[in-house]
C-alpha cells in the first residue's frame, strides 16, 4: 500500500460514459487511465489502460456508479486507492461564477447544476460523476475544472452578442470551451518555440469530435470560436457550428420542429455526420473521399474551409501572430486536414513542409510550415488531463481519512 496521497484522479463524465486518468506526483503520463462506457446498456464495460496493456470488465448494464465502485476496486486491488490525494473533475460551464478551479462542496455544486441551462448535454453528467466520486471516495477533496475559466480573459467587445441588456444581464454571451486543453498548449507552444512570454500571439486549433479555436496573447485567451454553449463556431463530428439562425427558423416552420428538435438536429446530427451521411468520423471521412464519396468530400471541405477562416478571423484579434498550432484527435493526427487548413492560409504567409506534415500524428511534435514563411504552423499534442490534475493537486492533504 502507498505510505503518501500524491496521486491525482482525474474524472471526465458524459452522459453514458466516464473517462479517468491516474497521475502519480507531477509525471505526466497517467499509471493508469481507461473509459467506463455504454453506460446503462447492457454492453455497458471498464476499459482499463496500464502499462501498454489493457483489459475490459463487463459492467452488465451498470450505472455510473457501478463503474466508479468498481474502478475504486480495481484501484484498491492494484494498491493505489490510498495513494490518492485529490480528484479532478473536468466541468464544461461554469458561466462567469467560476474563474478558476474551486473545490467542490455541496454549495459549489448546486450553483454548477444551476448552470445546466448553459450546457444541457454536458453539465447534468459532470454532476452526476461528482456526486457519485464524492461519495464513493469522500475522504479526499475534490476539485472543479472548468472549461470556460481560460476564457474569462477574453475582452467585452469579443463575448458580448449584439442583444438587448436584458439577456446580457442574464448572462447570455459568448464563454469559450476546451479552455484547459487551450490553456495547456499556451503554455506547450511558448516553451517549445522559444517565444517571449509577455510578447507572443498564437491560433490554436483544438481539433475533435468537439472542436474550437482560441487567439492566445502573452498566455491569455482573447477571442474564441465556441459561444453560450459549445454549438458556435467550427464545424465538428455532430454538432453545426455557426448557422443563420434565420435557417433555424425556416426549419422550424417548415417542419414543424419544437425547441428540442432543433437542439438534437444541431448538436446531434449535423456537422461531419448531417454532410457526409456516413459518418462522424474524420478518419472514416478521409478514406470515404480519397475513394471519390463526394458527401464526403463536401464535409471535408466544408470543415476545412470554416476552419481556415476562423483562424484568419482570430489573427486580427492579435497585435501579432507567431504561431498556429493543431492539437486535438484530429489536428494532431490528420495531415489531410493540416495541410488543406495551411493551403487556405496562404494570406498570413504560412507555407507547409509538407515531409514534416506528414510525419507528425501518434502524439509526436513540431514545426510543419516551411523555414522562412511567415508564422510558424506547429502540432503540439494537448495533456487535458495532466492539465485538469495539475490543477487539482494544490489541494492534497486538505482532509484528513476519517478512520472506519
Amino acid at each position: 500500500m502507498a505510505e503518501a496521497r500524491t496521486h491525482v484522479l482525474v474524472i471526465n463524465c458524459g452522459s453514458s460514459s466516464l473517462k479517468f486518468s491516474l497521475f502519480a506526483g507531477t509525471d505526466r503520463a497517467a499509471i493508469l487511465s481507461g473509459l467506463a462506457e455504454n453506460l446503462g446498456q447492457p454492453e455497458s464495460r471498464l476499459i482499463l489502460k496500464e502499462n501498454d496493456a489493457k483489459v475490459t470488465i463487463a459492467l452488465d448494464g451498470g450505472s455510473h456508479d457501478t463503474a466508479l465502485r468498481r474502478l475504486m476496486a480495481e484501484l484498491q486491488a492494484r494498491g493505489l486507492l490510498d495513494a490518492i490525494g485529490a480528484v479532478g473533475h473536468r466541468i464544461v460551464h461554469g458561466g462567469e461564477r467560476f474563474v478558476e478551479a474551486t473545490r467542490l462542496d455541496a454549495e459549489v455544486l448546486a450553483e454548477i447544476d444551476a448552470l445546466s441551462y448553459l450546457a444541457p448535454l454536458h453539465n447534468p453528467a459532470n454532476v452526476l460523476g461528482v456526486k457519485v466520486a464524492m461519495e464513493v471516495l469522500g475522504w479526499v477533496p475534490h476539485v472543479a475544472v472548468f472549461d470556460t475559466s481560460f476564457h474569462m480573459t477574453i475582452p467585452e467587445a469579443a463575448h458580448t452578442y449584439a442583444i438587448p441588456q436584458e439577456y446580457r444581464d442574464a448572462g447570455v454571451r459568448r464563454y469559450g470551451f476546451h479552455g484547459t486543453s487551450h490553456g495547456f498548449v499556451a503554455k506547450e507552444a511558448v516553451e517549445m518555440l522559444g517565444l517571449d512570454p509577455k510578447d507572443h500571439g498564437l491560433v490554436i486549433a483544438h481539433l475533435g469530435n468537439g472542436s474550437s479555436a482560441t487567439a492566445v496573447l502573452n498566455g491569455k485567451s482573447v477571442d474564441t470560436s465556441m459561444g453560450l454553449t459549445p454549438l458556435e463556431g467550427l464545424v465538428m463530428g455532430t454538432r453545426s457550428g455557426d448557422i443563420d439562425p434565420g435557417a433555424i427558423f425556416h426549419i422550424a416552420r417548415q417542419d414543424n420542429k419544437s425547441i428540442d428538435d432543433l437542439d438534437t438536429l444541431l448538436n446531434r446530427k449535423s456537422g461531419l455526420l448531417g454532410l457526409s451521411g456516413l459518418s462522424n468520423d474524420c478518419r472514416t471521412l478521409e478514406s470515404a473521399a480519397a475513394e471519390g464519396h463526394e458527401d464526403a468530400i463536401l464535409a471535408m471541405e466544408v470543415m476545412v474551409h470554416r476552419l481556415a477562416r476562423y483562424i484568419g478571423g482570430l489573427a486580427t484579434s492579435l497585435p501579432r501572430l507567431d504561431a498556429v498550432i493543431f492539437t486535438g484527435g484530429i489536428g494532431e493526427n490528420s495531415s489531410f486536414v493540416r495541410a488543406k487548413t495551411i493551403a487556405r492560409l496562404a494570406a498570413l504567409g504560412i507555407k507547409l513542409n509538407e515531409e514534416a506534415n506528414a510525419g507528425m500524428f501518434g502524439g509526436r511534435c513540431g514545426i510543419i510550415s516551411a523555414d522562412g514563411s511567415g508564422p510558424k504552423a506547429v502540432v503540439i499534442a494537448t495533456n487535458e488531463e495532466w492539465a485538469i490534475a495539475n490543477e487539482a493537486r494544490p489541494y492534497i492533504g486538505q482532509d484528513i481519512r476519517k478512520a472506519g
